[in-house]
């Protein structure tokens, strides 16, 4: 099939480069003329293990390309993904979702015959609909628009295998008579073969799928950090309790790991902006507990702080590394990062903070210009008075203890993320501090 992907950021760029990959033609269209050079000459601008190998091999194979021109993307295709962005609005939790309004506004206009445009975006209940009345009074005389929502579920490190391997593909549909689902059918017949459950529901449940999916995950992480408040205070050890209510299957182990919490562009943006969305429905009171959510989310960062506060006294002047920048391994991600919210705030208390993070640190200098980045783990370890993993890459799982205190100029540690083997770490002569275990 020949298709248009719309908005090339991480979501726009990965979904036009797996398209391809599974053998359609398809044009991936932006009005920012840098992404679109880099990626027309085969350059990812964000980290995404294995997307570059996808992005070069389409290129080659002359299946994918990208554009500024709308009017090319109207004359390509009749079917197009819109992936812009739906940022969180200023001083609101509510989305924006000015940037697929453009694309509504840009694109229809052009279009002649008949077209189908698949959200893949994450918006507000209702958006579809209200898109495509606009749809409607944008249109050519004799030209047709469907809009169908199409959610995305991709997880950063993984969004390759996740695009081409989904665990499930979501097509919301408009009342009456649509074209979408046979289309649907066709665009992502690979992994249909292969047994992907496929969900065909109307519009505004397609829209809430992701929005509850990410709010359930967010409560889940939540949850845990609370119990892990209440552990600190008993001496229990919150990563035993988890793995023990983990072994029941109507639990789960995924997503208990107590630690620095969540952050990144989707989970907090969008648990925001359902209770935003559920206000304006005057449903405001479903959804209270997830004020409490983000708040224990937020607390974590801060308790962070505490322990280092209560191992060190006083932060100005001491010398502290901060182990991670991206909001979780495998991403150049920073938006609302734990890692580096902890590092800014241990910044402005007085302390002098080095960060380190393997593939991050262009993206936090744009947020924190006035860190100390490192540039090696070995340069961050330097002569730190205290260490704070902040983010669980590989790299800093396997770090010696023995060798590491040859660096430091006091061995203490605090595992924010509780993945390091702390009995380990205490026998190479470390004080180690964790939330939600005991000293």
């Amino acid at each position: 099939m020949r298709m248009t992907v719309i908005g090339t950021g991480y979501l726009g760029a990965t979904h036009a480069a797996c398209m391809a990959e599974l053998g359609h033609e398809v044009l991936g269209v932006d009005v920012d003329d840098n992404k679109i050079s880099r990626l027309t000459n085969g350059e990812v601008p964000f980290y995404e293990p294995g997307l570059p190998e996808v992005l070069d091999r389409n290129i080659d194979a002359g299946r994918l390309d990208f554009t500024t021109d709308y009017a090319r993307a109207a004359e390509f295709a009749t079917v197009h993904f819109i992936g812009v962005g739906t940022p969180q609005q200023r001083g609101s939790y509510a989305a924006d979702t000015r940037f697929v309004e453009a694309v509504i506004d840009d694109l229809v206009p052009l279009l002649e015959g008949d077209h189908l445009i698949l959200g893949k975006s994450t918006v507000p209940v209702g958006t579809a609909a209200a898109l495509q009345e606009r749809a409607d009074k944008l249109a050519r005389l004799g030209a047709s628009v469907e809009i169908a929502w199409n959610p995305e579920f991709l997880r950063e490190g993984y969004a390759v295998k996740d695009t081409i391997e989904p665990d499930r593909i979501v097509l919301g549909t408009r009342a009456g008579e649509s074209r979408a689902e046979a289309i649907a059918r066709e665009v992502y017949a690979t992994p249909l073969s292969s047994g992907t459950p496929f969900v065909v529901t109307d519009l505004q449940t397609a829209e809430l799928v992701k929005v509850s999916a990410n709010a359930f995950l967010a409560t889940k992480i939540s949850f845990i950090n609370a119990v892990s408040e209440v552990c600190e205070l008993v001496g229990a050890d919150v990563t035993q309790l988890a793995d023990a209510i983990g072994y029941d299957d109507r639990i789960g182990r995924k997503f208990l790991g107590a630690g620095l919490g969540f952050g990144g562009g989707c989970l907090p943006k969008d648990i925001r902006a359902f209770m935003a969305r559920a206000g304006e429905l005057g449903a405001d009171q479903a959804l209270t507990f997830l004020r409490e959510v983000d708040a224990i989310n937020m607390r974590r960062r801060q308790r962070v702080i505490d322990l280092a506060r209560e191992e060190l006294g006083s932060l100005i002047g001491r010398r502290v590394t901060v182990l991670g920048a991206a909001f979780k391994p495998n991403s150049d991600d920073v938006r609302d990062s734990p890692a580096l919210a902890v590092a800014g705030q241990l910044s402005l208390a007085g302390a002098d903070v080095r960060v380190f993070d393997p593939e991050a640190m262009e993206n936090a200098r744009r947020v924190f210009p006035t860190l100390d980045y490192a540039e090696s783990l070995d340069d961050a370890l330097a002569d730190a008075e205290l260490v704070i993993l902040a983010t669980e890459w590989q790299e800093f799982w396997d770090m010696d203890p023995v060798a590491v205190a040859q660096l430091v100029s006091g061995q203490l540690l605090i595992d924010g993320r509780n993945v390091l083997d702390h009995s380990a770490w205490r026998a190479a002569g470390w004080t180690v501090r964790a939330l939600g275990r005991g000293v």
